[in-house]
């Protein structure tokens, strides 16, 4: 009787999460897989059990070609904001020893993200134009003689916004597993006679391997949902799935939107699983 109780009183204080997790995730991942399965036409949708937004998105090259682009992606900006992101995160945290400092650099690094996302991506399409500062520095250093056409409206220039975008969701799981490394256990290594290098491979990396899943989970699913930045940074000229998306709803096939969508949250979903199988953050959260 006391068991029950105690399982009744349980449910009862988790049903608040559960009907806000019901209401706003389960609900509409319900509703959007229900839809994909639905008909259209050039005018219309209805109701029905098909499987045809299916069978083109499986057997068109273009799904395939964007797919492995949104791969491409995700991955590249995970591994340049990994390495970003431990750097400083490193930084913070063992190289500055004042607390009033370690407060005032991590500052310093979330001021750009005061703004909102479209405007720091924004702000860099007049320094990577053909007549932006980039160039221009370029050649008056002698580096090339003429404007480089690469730097913006390519994929050089989606990589580099995502970075920016997204580099502090790196940071900052990475410097608050760091902040809790008992800093014994380093000087234990060191008095050892364990190398900088050492000490960074055998105990630090393997200490924050919670907060670089969590940061690496944050990452990939943001670059693999994100379209704004590669419409804006590619001039329309690079798709991702996020773009697929987006160009069956502003043609009003939500059917076809919703296959790719759920496509999309399944590929998202066995990434991180995958992850998940390698640490548990559950001693980070």
């Amino acid at each position: 009787m006391a068991v029950l109780q105690k399982n009744i009183s349980s449910i009862l204080l988790a049903s608040p999460v559960i009907l806000v997790l019901s209401a706003f995730i389960i609900v509409p991942i319900i509703l959007i897989t229900a839809v994909s399965f639905w008909g259209s036409t050039e005018f219309s949708i209805y109701p029905a059990f098909l499987f045809d937004n299916y069978e083109f998105l499986f057997t068109s090259d273009v799904t395939y070609r964007v797919f492995f682009k949104t791969l491409f992606f995700a991955f590249l900006v995970w591994a340049i904001t990994l390495v970003l992101g431990f750097t400083v995160a490193y930084y913070l945290a063992f190289l500055v020893h004042s607390l009033t400092w370690q407060i005032i650099c991590f500052l310093l690094c979330t001021i750009p993200f005061w703004t909102s996302n479209i405007i720091r991506m924004i702000s860099w399409i007049p320094f990577l134009g053909r007549n932006g500062l980039a160039n221009q520095s370029l050649i008056e250093m002698g580096i090339v003689d003429e404007p480089v056409e690469w730097l913006l409206y390519s994929e050089f220039a989606v990589c580099l916004a995502f970075v920016h975008l997204y580099t502090l969701f790196m940071v900052v799981p990475i410097f608050n597993t760091m902040m809790r490394i008992d800093k014994s256990l380093i000087e234990a290594a060191r008095d050892a006679g364990a190398s900088s290098r050492q000490i960074l491979v055998n105990v630090i990396i393997p200490l924050c391997k919670p907060g670089i899943m969590i940061g690496s989970i944050f990452v990939v699913a943001l670059v693999m949902g994100d379209f704004i930045t590669v419409r804006f940074m590619s001039g329309s000229q690079i798709a991702n799935m996020g773009r697929l998306i987006s160009n069956d709803i502003n043609l009003l096939q939500y059917p076809s939107a919703c296959a790719t969508a759920v496509v999309l949250l399944a590929t998202v979903v066995i990434m991180i699983s995958i992850m998940l199988r390698f640490v548990d953050i559950r001693k980070e959260l």
